[in-house]
């Protein structure tokens, strides 16, 4: 029985991770922000208190991850994979209490900074694995990381790229650096989750119009990270871009001298 962390894991896509995780007969510790969701979501898996646990934390901060990872490793001495299914969805100009753009604090550092200081309870595992759950960005090389990673005056359509993209780095340098670790990308395609509350009006108007024909079932969406998180019949570092397609992957392959540029920034920033 593997021990699986999945970070927003109380809602939407890791939810569901949890519940076909559980279901394969595996452990599952799921991190998310509200108590009540993840209490909702340990009765929905209806798994005996060993087999699933809760820690609320809140990953936009760097206390908030280290405080999440001192309680973690507290109860878990080994890890056998991190999915990180935790994200958001917001366009405006804000800041976290640590003067970064909420976008790239949630959807890229979290994970990087929460996995480097789970690594001695994954290096403990036969077969660790890290997956990190994105939008549908394939791994390229032709991306402008100048404005990374402070994004003054924050404009989505040209920063979203470069914050999604510095996931693919990160599986890139894991599979460098972390003997044995399989590394990967997932595009979590369009579920229809509540990561829609913070998008402008116009976006939210638009889901509900076409949401028919554009979202994908949450079943679907969780395919691919359950399957990566779980198998390891695959060549890390992967990406998958085809939501419910797991036989469709694709190989990262990236610049290396920016890979250890973006992840020397990461570890200044965090100390990770």
């Amino acid at each position: 029985m593997k021990t699986i962390l999945i970070a927003g894991g109380n809602s939407g896509v890791g939810r569901q991770a949890a519940h076909d995780i559980v279901a394969r007969g595996h452990r599952v510790v799921l991190l998310g922000r509200s108590q009540a969701k993840g209490e909702a979501a340990l009765t929905s898996l209806g798994a005996p208190a060993e087999r699933a646990s809760f820690l609320a934390a809140d990953l936009s901060t760097h206390d908030g991850v280290r405080h999440a990872a001192h309680r973690i490793l507290g109860a878990h001495a080994r890890l056998d994979a991190v999915l990180h299914t935790t994200g958001i969805l917001t366009t405006e100009e804000s800041r976290t209490t640590d003067g970064l753009h909420p976008f790239l604090a949630v959807n890229y550092l979290s994970r990087y900074h929460l996995t480097q200081l789970l690594l001695p309870a994954l290096r403990l595992s036969p077969d660790p694995h890290v997956v990190m759950m994105t939008a549908a960005v394939p791994p390229t090389d032709g991306t402008d990381f100048s404005r990374f990673p402070h994004f003054e005056a924050f404009d989505f359509g040209r920063d979203r790229k470069p914050v999604q993209l510095a996931n693919h780095h990160y599986a890139a340098h894991l599979t460098r650096t972390e003997n044995g670790l399989a590394a990967a990308v997932v595009n979590a395609g369009m579920p229809r989750t509540d990561i829609m509350r913070a998008a402008p009006a116009s976006m939210r108007i638009g889901a509900k119009i076409l949401g028919p024909l554009i979202f994908d079932s949450v079943g679907k969406a969780a395919h691919n990270p359950v399957e990566a998180t779980l198998r390891d019949d695959w060549e890390t570092p992967a990406y998958w871009g085809k939501p419910g397609r797991f036989e469709q992957r694709t190989p990262i392959t990236l610049d290396a001298s920016t890979t250890e540029r973006l992840m020397n920034i990461s570890h200044a920033l965090t100390g990770a």
